[in-house]
């Protein structure tokens, strides 16, 4: 794309492949279906077992789909140039990627802070509960985090479009995203700059302080709890999803807020892989080790299979008393 005298791209090098190329082939394949795996079982879960169609995993189940979105936005693409002698993206794909990468960012930040007000809903006001977080209202705040995603990446990728460059592109970096761009670009880089700072307040620190203030309105509510049992209950609840949101908003704050920094490309890129290729992996197994909801629906959808096919009277899984959701 010509911009007066600068540089056409038309594809962009990848360095972020220098070294240890057979090891970070095997690191992302074993990390890519990991997240494919562990996510696609919350979403079997979701789908299979009746305990879990309430509104906490109908959103888990959605942080399960941006979970592999994300990764098959990067993964794919890193797992082939780690391959070939020669790491490389068109221009066209580069913003395509960069669009899908981001519009994911910004739909997940929308969604942490939705789940976390659920929680403030369940724990806080349980007698209204079904009244705050309806079926319908429910998929409309998933559907705007969805389209909340879409629109900053528009933005964002918009803005990159038009970013010049006076040689060829060479980002150290393992996959396409703004701030590498901005880093390699020549001339007035102000306007993304502007648009990365703005949503981190707006997209990024915004859902946080939600977030923040819906498990501080949880934490007092739990406190006054009589029962020990009933705190470690909530506690338990809440755990996992605190550990994501930790997760999450202090890579993606590292990833997107360090343009001014002269820190290596290494670490750059580091950051990024966490952000964007690790993160999406550990999701699962957070929720699926640290939530007893899950691993009880994993229990019962196993039994369920198993009576299905005549395998019972093999392993002693035949319904006794409380049938299949017994203990």
């Amino acid at each position: 794309m010509a911009r007066g005298n600068q540089t056409q791209v038309t594809e962009i090098l990848l360095l972020g492949f220098s070294h240890g190329r057979p090891f970070l082939f095997l690191l992302f394949l074993a990390t890519y279906l990991v997240t494919l795996l562990g996510n696609s079982a919350i979403l079997a879960l979701v789908l299979l077992d009746p305990h879990l169609h309430n509104p906490m995993y109908f959103f888990l189940s959605h942080l399960s789909w941006l979970d592999i979105c994300y990764s098959t936005a990067t993964v794919p693409k890193v797992l082939a140039n780690s391959l070939l002698p020669r790491a490389a993206i068109s221009y066209r794909g580069c913003l395509a990627q960069t669009f899908f990468l981001m519009s994911c960012a910004g739909a997940e930040c929308a969604l942490l802070a939705v789940m976390a007000y659920d929680r403030y809903a369940a724990i806080v006001h349980p007698l209204h509960y079904a009244h705050t977080m309806p079926r319908a209202a429910c998929r409309a705040m998933a559907a705007g985090c969805w389209l909340w995603g879409a629109l900053d990446s528009a933005v964002h990728t918009l803005l990159a479009s038009r970013l010049s460059f006076c040689r060829a592109v060479h980002l150290q970096h393992l996959f396409c995203d703004v701030p590498p761009l901005l880093r390699a670009a020549c001339g007035n880089t102000r306007p993304s700059e502007a648009a990365l700072h703005a949503a981190s307040i707006f997209v990024g620190f915004g859902p946080f302080l939600l977030v923040l203030g819906s498990y501080l309105r949880i934490l007092v509510a739990v406190l006054a709890v009589p029962a020990a049992a009933g705190r470690r209950k909530a506690f338990s609840t809440c755990s996992a999803h605190l550990l994501v949101v930790t997760l999450y908003f202090v890579t993606a704050n590292l990833n997107y807020n360090r343009l001014g920094t002269d820190g290596s490309p290494l670490a750059g890129a580091v950051v990024s892989a966490l952000f964007c290729i690790v993160t999406p992996a550990l999701n699962p197994l957070i929720y699926s080790l640290r939530n007893q909801e899950v691993r009880a629906a994993l229990r019962r959808v196993l039994r369920w299979r198993c009576g299905s096919r005549g395998c019972g009277a093999d392993v002693g899984l035949r319904p006794q008393g409380g049938g299949i959701g017994g203990p």
